[in-house]
C-alpha cells in the first residue's frame, strides 16, 4: 500500500476505492457485467481464497476490467480450492479449482476478457461423494 504523505493522496485513495465498492456492491443491473464470485468458506480462506479475492479486487481495478468481484459461501469443492466462478453475461457459469494468483491472471485475461475457456474448470457433471450414494 503507498503512503500517504498529503490530504490529497488520502483523497485519491479514497476516491479509488469508493468506485471499487460502486462496481461490487451498487451496480445496478449486475447481470449486465462479468461476475466473478470467490468461495470464502473456512476451506477457501485455508486455502488461500482471500488472496484471490484481493489480486481479483486489484487486477480488475487496474485493467479498468467491467467486472463485479464478490464472495460467496461455500460452493461444494473443497478438493478444489480455491475456487472461483465466472459469469458472463448470456453464457453458463463456469467454476475453476486450484486457483492461485497465476491462473486467476489467465482467467482474466482469456476468459473474461476473450471469452476463451481456460484450464482447471470443474465439470458440471462432477458429483461429490454425498451425491453418489
Amino acid at each position: 500500500m503507498a503512503k500517504i504523505k498529503s490530504l490529497d493522496d488520502l483523497k485519491k485513495m479514497q476516491s479509488d476505492l469508493q468506485s471499487k465498492i460502486n462496481i461490487r456492491e451498487q451496480g445496478e443491473n449486475p447481470e449486465s457485467h462479468v461476475q466473478i464470485k470467490v468461495a470464502m468458506a473456512t476451506c477457501g480462506i485455508a486455502s488461500g481464497a482471500k488472496e484471490i479475492m484481493d489480486f481479483l479486487i486489484n487486477a480488475t481495478g487496474k485493467r479498468n476490467l467491467d467486472v463485479v468481484v464478490t464472495q460467496t459461501g461455500c460452493m461444494g469443492y473443497c478438493h478444489s480450492e480455491p475456487t472461483i466462478e465466472v459469469n458472463r453475461p448470456g453464457e453458463d457459469p463456469v467454476i475453476y479449482g486450484d486457483v492461485d494468483v497465476k491462473k486467476a491472471d489467465e482467467i482474466l485475461e482469456k476468459h473474461v476478457k476473450r471469452g476463451e475457456l481456460v484450464d482447471g474448470i470443474i465439470p458440471v457433471t462432477h458429483k461429490t461423494i454425498d451425491e453418489t450414494k
